[in-house]
């Protein structure tokens, strides 16, 4: 029988309020509150150095500006040098992997998690991977949503709405984002 795990992996239904995920969570928001309370500057900085290897499990040189939400963060890849914007969203039910030397404007929401559509089935959820690519730059109040794939070197305008893959080294706009 698949694990929940499995199933969020492989894309299939599932719940997050067993198999540990809901302690998971719970551990992430503790991580994310503090990181959302540290400063910019002296102890601050190395603090919020410290948890970002706590929240994504690994050491990133990236500078993520407070406010910051997630889930879980560990189901976040931060490239190197990745600038992102206050009040920044990152829904990470399934994995976020992002490139070095991408950065995000302000309000941006990324989402790997969606419901079915028949009313039965609404309490379960399935993910899919966002991808996100090297030099990438992501406008202000834009949002990408599950199994999406952005590119190198692309560039999303402010307030786009990403639903479908964006190939490397264009600019792309609007709601629904298409490539100029």
């Amino acid at each position: 029988m698949e694990t929940m795990r499995e199933r969020i992996q492989s894309g299939k239904l599932f719940s997050d309020e067993c198999e540990g995920l809901p302690k998971e969570r719970k551990a992430g928001k503790r991580r994310m509150r503090a990181y959302n309370k540290t400063s910019g500057a002296g102890l601050g900085l190395l603090r919020r150095f410290l948890l970002m290897k706590r929240i994504f499990g690994k050491k990133t040189w990236a500078w993520i500006e407070p406010p910051f939400y997630f889930c879980y963060g560990r189901h976040i890849t931060m490239g190197d040098y990745c600038y992102v914007n206050v009040n920044c969203s990152f829904i990470d039910d399934g994995e976020i992997e992002i490139g070095d030397h991408t950065e995000f404007g302000p309000n941006v929401v990324v989402v790997t998690v969606a419901h079915p559509v028949d009313p039965e089935h609404r309490p379960l959820m399935y993910a899919e991977k966002v991808t996100i690519g090297k030099n990438v730059w992501i406008g202000a109040s834009t949002t990408i949503l599950p199994g999406v794939t952005i590119g190198d070197n692309s560039v999303i305008g402010a307030g786009s709405l990403v639903t479908k893959d964006i190939p490397a080294g264009v600019v792309a706009v609007g709601t629904p984002c298409r490539v100029l």
